[in-house]
């Protein structure tokens, strides 16, 4: 089970939020015992950019010696 606080990193791409497999997020509430999770994206300057409630599924932890990288994020295609 993952913790609150935790980094995700995403499973599957959501359209609907403009997200894609690979977005790095951070577990702001666990559900239960850990059925699903409400994960915050953030953009480079800490603004919001999703809060979602995630299954089990749909995120995993990161790992050590995973790379980070960036990607523009356009609001406006949202």
């Amino acid at each position: 089970m993952l913790s609150e606080h935790s980094m995700v990193v995403l499973n599957r791409d959501i359209t609907e939020a403009g997200l894609h497999s690979g977005d790095v997020g951070a577990v702001v509430h666990v559900y239960g015992t850990g059925d699903s999770y409400e994960v915050e994206f953030v953009d480079g300057d800490g603004t919001t950019v999703a809060l979602m409630t995630l299954g089990s599924s749909d995120v995993r932890p990161i790992h050590s010696g995973e790379l980070l990288h960036t990607r523009r994020w356009d609001a406006a295609e949202q």
